[in-house]
């Protein structure tokens, strides 16, 4: 463990290596952080489990408590405040991890560990986000890779399985418990969405006809002015998934495909069965899903409320299966992404469905 968290602290000062302080510092788009607010919640949330929670000792800056917060400072705050800059953030995150390894020789490896290195692969996704955002991405970093053939539909019985995750091993609260769902039998596409079909559904009017848009999409389109596809889909392979879409895009094409979204569990049942093997291109681009967030039957908040359950409710949508951007460990088959429909910041992208076809 403690090589895997030196290995993502690596990954993550490498990936904004290229940017000064400045940019860091800066709000690059108001539905995000600083990236050194990012970095410097990272350094406190370690602190807050592995230091203060598990090692039992004072917060080494009490005083960044509630700024690294992110229920008490809300995103749209965030480039106002006072936060780490410069030589002091980087030299809090090490002091932070110096302390993690005391602790860690002392209690040895938890499941707070496990915890503490998912949360900074995330937010490195969510850096990730804010770079793409202001075109500072690195080279090569978060462009889905192009899926090659894998047309046409994947038929798929219906039954019971088991959805979630097991009691074994980590997993995140809103991943439990196990439970047995029955879907009836549908079709899935092989492939996401690639970048050359949906410029064949904006080059046809797919942004300004009104009848494959819900109300609320609309409105949504109306008011922030949204007449086009996003760049990333036109100066992208053909061949890649569509990426940086919102909800609302992704169920407005679908209705023009002649086809669906599919639902959260017919997503988990159709890379479960068979082992998801005829699927391609899972992990391109995070793939939204028909499904409102909500806690499954059983839920209990561990090892704190605020992970999950105050989005639950009809006001945001699943995303599953992880995209170009997310670390493998954290993109496992029961993990929920989740985030609002007209939200396109996210590696999103779709992977439509379709009712099976009448037996006979």
């Amino acid at each position: 463990m403690v090589s895997e968290l030196a290995a993502a602290r690596r990954r993550t000062l490498d990936l904004v290596a290229h940017l000064d302080d400045a940019t860091l510092e800066r709000v690059i788009d108001p539905i995000l952080s600083p990236i050194a607010w990012d970095l410097g919640h990272i350094a406190a949330y370690e602190d807050l489990w592995i230091g203060h929670r598990l090692g039992g000792l004072p917060m080494l800056r009490p005083d960044l408590a509630a700024l690294y917060d992110a229920f008490e400072t809300p995103r749209a705050v965030r480039g106002d405040l006072d936060f780490l800059r410069g030589v002091e953030l980087r030299e809090h995150l090490d002091a932070v991890r110096e302390r993690t390894l005391e602790v860690t020789e002392r209690h040895g490896v938890t499941e707070l560990h496990e915890l503490v290195l998912r949360h900074e692969l995330q937010h490195t996704e969510t850096m990730l986000q804010a770079m793409a955002l202001g075109g500072l991405l690195p080279d090569g970093v978060g462009v889905p890779a192009p899926v090659k053939g894998g047309d046409g539909w994947v038929d798929v019985p219906g039954g019971t399985f088991a959805m979630g995750a097991g009691p074994e091993g980590f997993a995140y609260d809103n991943e439990r418990p196990r439970h047995d769902v029955e879907v009836a039998p549908f079709r899935i596409a092989r492939r996401p969405v690639t970048n050359a079909t949906w410029l064949t559904f904006t080059e046809g009017g797919g942004y300004e006809r009104r009848p494959w848009w819900s109300h609320e999409a609309w409105k949504w389109k109306e008011e922030y002015d949204i007449g086009d596809c996003p760049r990333s889909v036109r100066t992208g392979d053909p061949d890649a998934p569509v990426v940086h879409v919102s909800w609302f895009e992704a169920d407005a094409f679908a209705r023009w495909a002649g086809a669906r979204l599919p639902t959260e569990a017919e997503w988990e049942r159709a890379a479960t069965w068979n082992q998801g093997r005829e699927l391609a291109g899972v992990g391109r681009v995070w793939e939204w899903t028909a499904s409102p967030f909500v806690g499954y039957p059983g839920f209990r908040p561990h090892p704190y409320r605020e992970y999950s359950e105050p989005f639950f409710g009809d006001r945001h949508r699943v995303l599953r299966g992880g995209s170009c951007a997310t670390q493998p460990r954290v993109a496992s088959v029961t993990f929920r992404n989740w985030d609002l429909p007209h939200r396109r910041q996210l590696f999103a992208g779709v992977r439509l469905a379709l009712d099976a076809e009448p037996a006979g």
